[in-house]
């Protein structure tokens, strides 16, 4: 079997949503040695890019989305520990994630904070219901690139902003870039409040978070 056509299969088996095929693959690669970075990068990698061509041809919803980058988040997990000695894979930059206080609602952010995993950022999710201030200590501490905040209701849109004013009340706007989602959400409330971008859903979220970092 060519090395490209083990690629091609790895990303056939994510437009299928075929979980154990998928598994069933990563798990030869390791049996058989294949060269574990190209196999995430090249073939998994490109079970990503698919996911997002199919989300934008409208021919993939949501619950097929969130399912495809799960199962290339389980595959990726099972390689990892197999690199080699001075291999990695390429991160493409450090994401904190969470759901503003007084917030329950999680399973918008959840499916973001999967595809940008999928798609090579390391990301950190601080779950539901998490203050402001939190949010930014640990920006500080995991040394993130982006803050992705995200709000459900449109009574804690507001915590959103205050993601910012605490960032500028510590002197620490510069260093992240700020971007907000949620329902309520819009294009027009991120300029508002002067965050650096929204993204309507989790395709455009990667989308956008690749922009910001360049």
């Amino acid at each position: 079997m060519t090395q490209e056509y083990f690629y091609q299969e790895i990303m056939e088996s994510i437009v299928s949503l075929d979980e154990d095929k998928a598994l069933e693959l990563a798990n030869k690669a390791i049996a058989e040695e294949w060269d574990i970075l190209g196999v995430i990068e090249d073939g998994f990698g490109a079970g990503v890019r698919q996911l997002g061509d199919l989300w934008d041809s409208g021919k993939f919803y949501l619950p097929e989305l969130m399912f495809g980058a799960k199962i290339i988040e389980q595959c990726i997990d099972l390689l990892r520990p197999y690199l080699k000695a001075g291999q990695q894979r390429t991160i493409l930059g450090k994401v904190v994630m969470a759901t503003i206080q007084n917030d329950i609602h999680s399973i918008g952010k959840t499916i973001v904070a999967t595809m940008l995993s999928a798609a090579g950022f390391e990301v950190f999710d601080l779950g539901a219901d998490v203050a402001a201030e939190r949010i930014v200590e640990e920006a500080v501490a995991k040394d993130v690139d982006i803050i992705g905040v995200s709000a459900l209701l449109t009574t804690t849109m507001i915590g959103q902003r205050r993601v910012l004013e605490i960032l500028n009340e510590r002197g620490l706007r510069q260093q992240f870039k700020l971007i907000v989602g949620g329902a309520p959400v819009t294009e027009r409330w991120a300029q508002e409040i002067g965050a650096d971008g929204y993204a309507a859903n989790a395709v455009e979220a990667v989308k956008l978070v690749k922009k910001l970092l360049g």
